[in-house]
Parts: structure tokens; C-alpha cells; sequence
């Protein structure tokens, strides 16, 4: 079967990446990426003998020659660096290394950029490390924000993206033309069923995720039936996201600084060759310089077409949401979100007399005193 049209290398190096990991599922793999399994294993055996250059559609050119002067290889390091502008010396002698270069230090390399005039002392003051921690393993956490608008031909346009917390792994960044319900939904849904679902998704408190009477929208509680947990950043605490917001100080240094956006269509052309970059190519710090693709695995839980179906148990207490966001229970009504209008909730007794807990489906969402 043939493989997406939007960049076969990048989809054959995503592939290979992944596949190659300790106990990777590669029958799912190939349903993620679309192609066969003898595709697949075409195309590992390629990798494992030839590298990166292998994915080529039967090229054979070799990537470097032992024989190479010391001009040879700092004319690689400007040349990397022309195309990686962004890139230091550590990042630019991994990359190297990757694609089997002989490299000196990476203080040897900045030295070699300085001399040629390839750093800006002020742009270097802004990458300053962020101390945070990860959960344990992909598609525990995903971090997901729509990053700060731009003009572009006929509108705006407001960078989606999202990320796994553990591997630093980009799922996705999207161009889209407006923060809306209606923009997010369809292209998350994109998202899982190319990746599958995560456990938990966390995300900031505006539109379209939260409103300003209410953390849960129509988007979060769609996010909850389909078994995914949604947590909300602190106000005024963008370190809540904190590699999301990482991950957008990258994207300004490494994108968004160079580009003269025309319209969405060649925005999302540069964001997409740029992820391919990122997760396969771009040697990652908080990684010990390795590429976030090593460390990232689709989901097991798969992305259901169809909603599952809501079951409480036999001892709740279940109470219809009205459409203004209230239910009613012991002739009194009571406020949960016009968000859960038309569906179930259900009440549980906790061990403080008149107090209930509030659940949708397997989510606790707040809790009804009656005493009040």
C-alpha cells in the first residue's frame, strides 16, 4: 500500500524509528501508517543495513566519505547549521554523528560557528534550560495548546500542537484559522486515529478547553467519553504545561522567526516538514541527544468511531443533566455544567454525612453537600 503523501521519506523514517524499538508492535504499526507488513519489513531491513539513507527509493549514495579534510567537515557543520539555524553545538555534532559524519566537540563546533559568523550572542541568551519532570511512559500525558496567532493571506493563524509528555514525541502542529470546538474536534480525532487514545490530556483553562464559569466544555466532555482525563494548567501558571510551552519557544526560534506565511496551506506545509524534523532528526537535551521518535510508541487504546456507552453502577444514583447544566435530586436542583446537558451523572455517598460525589463515567467532576 502506498504511504501518506505528505513526505514518504519522513513517513518511512517515523516508521523505522518507531518499529525498531524493544517489544514494538509492528502488526499495529502498519495499520497506524497504512502499508503491509511485508512493506514494513522491506523497509527495517533497509534501515538496519543502510541507515537513514536506505529509506531513499533505491538510492545508495553514501552520506560521508572516511577520506574527508578538516575544511570537509566544517563545511558540514555550516551546511547543518544553514539548515538548522537554531541548532548549538551539541545538537549539530549528534545530528552529525547520526548521519555517520566525523565530528570534533561541540565546543570546537561553536568556535567554528562563531568564526563564520553563524551566532547571535542575544538570541543564545533565550535558551535557557527548563527543570521539569516526565511521566513514565508515551501516551501518559499529552500536552496539548494552541500557541500565540499570526497574520497570514485572508485571516490569522493559530499554531495547534500537541505533544507526549515522556518522550517529547510531536503528534502534532496544525495551522488552523480560528480557536474553535469546531477547528479542534476533527483534527484531534485526526490525531487518535493516526496515535491512538492517551490516558490524560492536560491543557490551559481558555477556549475552547475551559470557559470563564466552567472548567469542562462540550470539547473536555467528549474527551471524557472517549476515557481520556482532562486536567487543566493552573491559572497564570504556564510552567503547569511546561514542554508545551518548551515546545513552543522552538517552534518561534526554529519556524516561526524565518517564516513570511503566505496562507494556512504552506504554514502547514513548513509546520509538518519541521515535526518530521523534530522527532526523527533533532537531537532532544532532556533526551541525552537522543530523537524524540526513539522513545515514542502509538497507544494500545484504540480510537473507537463510535462513542462507548456510558455504565454506572447499580448502587449510583443517576440523574439526567438538564439542559441549563442542573439536575435535580431530593426535590432540590443542583449546578454541574451545561457541558454534560443531556447525559448521565451519577451520585455516590462519601463518608461525610450530606456530602455526594459528582461522576461522568469513570471521572469524578466535583461533589453535591446537601447540607448546604
Amino acid at each position: 500500500m502506498p504511504w501518506r503523501v505528505s513526505s514518504t521519506m519522513s513517513e518511512r523514517h517515523q516508521f523505522v524509528l518507531l518499529a525498531s524499538q524493544p517489544n514494538a508492535n509492528i502488526r499495529a504499526l502498519c495499520r497506524h501508517f497504512g502499508i503491509s507488513s511485508a512493506t514494513a519489513y522491506k523497509w527495517l531491513d533497509r534501515f538496519q543495513h543502510e541507515g537513514e539513507p536506505g529509506l531513499a527509493d533505491r538510492s545508495r549514495r553514501p552520506h560521508h566519505s572516511p577520506r574527508k579534510t578538516a575544511m570537509m567537515i566544517e563545511e558540514a557543520v555550516l551546511c547543518l547549521r544553514r539548515k538548522h539555524p537554531a541548532w548549538g553545538g551539541r545538537k549539530l555534532k549528534q545530528r552529525l554523528l547520526d548521519l555517520g559524519q566525523q565530528v570534533p566537540s561541540p565546543s570546537t563546533i561553536t568556535a567554528i560557528l562563531k568564526r563564520n559568523q553563524m551566532i547571535d550572542a542575544a538570541e543564545s541568551l533565550k535558551h535557557q534550560p527548563f527543570l521539569r519532570f516526565e511521566h513514565d511512559a508515551p501516551n501518559d500525558l499529552w500536552q496539548m495548546d494552541f500557541k500565540g496567532d499570526f497574520a497570514v493571506a485572508g485571516g490569522r493563524c493559530y499554531p495547534f500542537t500537541i505533544l507526549d509528555d515522556h518522550s517529547r514525541f510531536a503528534l502534532a502542529v496544525l495551522a488552523c484559522p480560528k480557536i474553535s470546538t469546531e477547528i479542534a474536534r476533527p483534527l484531534l480525532i485526526t490525531v487518535f486515529r493516526r496515535y491512538g487514545l492517551p490516558l490524560r490530556i492536560t491543557c490551559d483553562n481558555g477556549p475552547p478547553w475551559g470557559s470563564s464559569n466552567s472548567k469542562y466544555t462540550k470539547l473536555g466532555v467528549w474527551l471524557m467519553q472517549l476515557g481520556i482525563a482532562v486536567s487543566h494548567s493552573r491559572p497564570h501558571h504556564p510552567q503547569t504545561q511546561g514542554k508545551d510551552e518548551r515546545f513552543h519557544r522552538t517552534l518561534q526560534a526554529e519556524v516561526l522567526r524565518f517564516l513570511v506565511p503566505e496562507d494556512l496551506a504552506m504554514c502547514q506545509n513548513h509546520f509538518e516538514q519541521w515535526r518530521h524534523v523534530y522527532n526523527t532528526e533533532r537531537p532532544h537535551e532532556a533526551l541525552g541527544l537522543k530523537v524524540p521518535a526513539t522513545r515514542y510508541q502509538p497507544s494500545q487504546r484504540a480510537y473507537p468511531e463510535r462513542l462507548p456507552a456510558i455504565e454506572y453502577a447499580a448502587t449510583d444514583i443517576v440523574r439526567k443533566v438538564r439542559g441549563y447544566g442542573h439536575i435535580k435530586y431530593k426535590g432540590r436542583e443542583h449546578h454541574i455544567s451545561s457541558a454534560f446537558a443531556g447525559l448521565c451523572v451519577a451520585l455516590r455517598f462519601t463518608n461525610t454525612d450530606g456530602l455526594l460525589d459528582v461522576y461522568f463515567s469513570q471521572h469524578h467532576i466535583g461533589q453535591i453537600n446537601l447540607t448546604d
